[in-house]
């Protein structure tokens, strides 16, 4: 039986004898399902997007699923009219319940777009350039005030509501960075809920919190320190989490043989749970037709060697040095020129906000220089997708020689399992070693510092000319891992911990 086949059979299990008889709620800023007006204005679903959907919209396979949401389009909000405020049945779906929470479109503004993705977000993945940002000014303040704190308390509220009106004893799992405030509004109320917020980014040290006004960084730590447990990506975010704790929470107390936090006698335990990929899903969908047609499409842009990479079109993600390294390494071993080629696969990302623009600008200019430098008339250094297209990058990845995730830094970063697992040509993993995968694949890994662009080069001039057996090892390893850890092991391990709250 294959690792993927007994992880999904070892989570049905899980649900099936622990779980049945309790309603799980999920919360999240996305939900699995969107709904949009059609040409004659009638209600049409479409699955949700998101890594938080991804991972979790399975679960309602196995178990009766409240999933609490932001309404986000007017499909939505026309969906919240008819259900008249409620919760409702998912499409196709009985055992799933979606419930949407409707804030006014100024409020949703300064929660999603002024202060949880370019403050937190930021914040979160140490992308400030301290010395000139952020400048937290009074539409910072407002934003919480009037964006991050009434969207949480709201979804706090539809948490309570659903909770009291379910006919099992609920647990609760709140997801990210969007709901920090949510634990302790629930816990006001009902103070024994059992509650689970899973973090899905990386935590930061103390002093990065601190860039944070006193009054943010408390109530969003102190509220977390309201669950029962918190989960995080990797073990080196769950101890920057407890120093956090420690060194900013008043009146808190933080294990480090226990991993956990003590706030007025209530204990917060504090796991890692490294989220991962659907393994058996990612095969099946290498052995349709459409996979088939892109991977033929792909073959002809591929050198006699190929580096690829996929990528969230976005600064954290360390593009720009990434070609850097690549312009270097054909300057420096000019055998390269003709041969490699460079295939990115770039998806658009929060286009509206300036710094993403000027990050793009920066980046697709770069690559004009590379290829006007090194190309010829029969060689193209670079070729860039830009579009949001999994599978044409999944079919991508099949055909490296080398993948490159050199990211500044990541919770988890999924292309670097992703890759591995569809692969089929040895290809070597360049990983930097601030992402949260770095602490599973590392070993089987070449390692980079994300600024190190010497290193980068090193990384890749040794990975295009590595021995075959070398490379056959290190493929097998990860993917052997890979599988081992899948995502329906995430969720066993993630749910096995809920099921046990009282």
């Amino acid at each position: 039986m294959k690792a993927s086949s007994r992880s999904n059979s070892r989570l049905e299990e899980l649900c099936l004898s622990k779980l049945a008889d309790r309603r799980l709620i999920l919360a999240s800023n996305r939900g699995p399902v969107e709904y949009f007006l059609d040409e004659k204005g009638e209600l049409r679903p479409r699955r949700g997007s998101g890594g938080v959907v991804t991972a979790l919209e399975g679960l309602s396979q196995y178990v009766r699923l409240n999933w609490i949401a932001s309404a986000m389009r007017e499909g939505d909000r026309k969906a919240v009219e008819l259900a008249q405020g409620g919760s409702f049945s998912g499409p196709d779906n009985e055992n799933l319940r979606l419930r949407f929470v409707v804030n006014p479109r100024s409020t949703y503004h300064k929660y999603y777009s002024v202060f949880s993705n370019p403050l937190l977000w930021f914040l979160q993945h140490y992308m400030w350039n301290l010395s000139r940002t952020p400048n937290i000014d009074h539409i910072i303040y407002d934003a919480w005030q009037d964006g991050y704190v009434p969207v949480n308390q709201a979804f706090a509220q539809a948490v309570i509501d659903e909770a009291a009106a379910s006919e099992l004893p609920p647990v609760v799992i709140i997801n990210d960075y969007h709901l920090y405030l949510v634990s302790d509004y629930i816990k006001r109320q009902l103070p024994q809920l059992p509650i689970q917020h899973f973090i899905h980014i990386p935590w930061p040290s103390p002093r990065y919190w601190q860039v944070l006004p006193r009054f943010m960084h408390q109530a969003i730590i102190g509220s977390l320190c309201r669950a029962d447990i918190v989960g995080l990506q990797t073990l080196g975010d769950v101890h920057s989490f407890l120093f956090c704790c420690q060194e900013l929470l008043e009146g808190a107390t933080a294990d480090y043989s226990q991993n956990t936090v003590t706030v007025k006698d209530h204990i917060t335990r504090v796991k890692s749970y490294p989220v991962s990929v659907d393994v058996a899903g990612i095969r099946e969908t290498t052995a349709t037709a459409r996979f088939k047609e892109y991977e033929d499409k792909l073959k002809p842009l591929c050198g006699q060697q190929t580096i690829v990479r996929v990528d969230r079109a976005e600064p954290s993600k360390n593009i720009i040095r990434g070609f850097r390294a690549f312009d270097m390494l054909l300057e420096r071993y000019p055998q390269f020129r003709g041969r490699l080629k460079f295939i990115a696969f770039l998806v658009p990302s929060r286009t509206h906000l300036k710094p993403y623009q000027r990050y793009n600008q920066d980046t697709f200019q770069l690559v004009e220089e590379i290829n006007a430098r090194h190309g010829t008339a029969d060689w193209k250094p670079i070729e860039v997708f830009f579009e949001n297209d999994y599978i044409q990058a999944l079919a991508g990845m099949r055909l490296y020689d080398v993948l490159l995730v050199n990211a500044v830094i990541d919770g988890m970063n999924l292309i670097a399992k992703e890759g591995p697992t569809v692969n089929e040509r040895d290809g070597v993993l360049v990983l930097s070693e601030t992402v949260g995968a770095h602490e599973q694949l590392g070993e089987y890994a070449l390692t980079v510092a994300p600024a190190d662009l010497e290193g980068t080069v090193q990384s890749l001039y040794t990975a295009l000319t590595m021995p075959a057996a070398e490379k056959k090892r290190r493929a097998r390893a990860l993917k052997k891992s890979i599988a081992k850890e899948d995502l329906s092991n995430w969720l066993y391990c993630l749910l096995d911990d809920a099921s046990r709250l009282t």
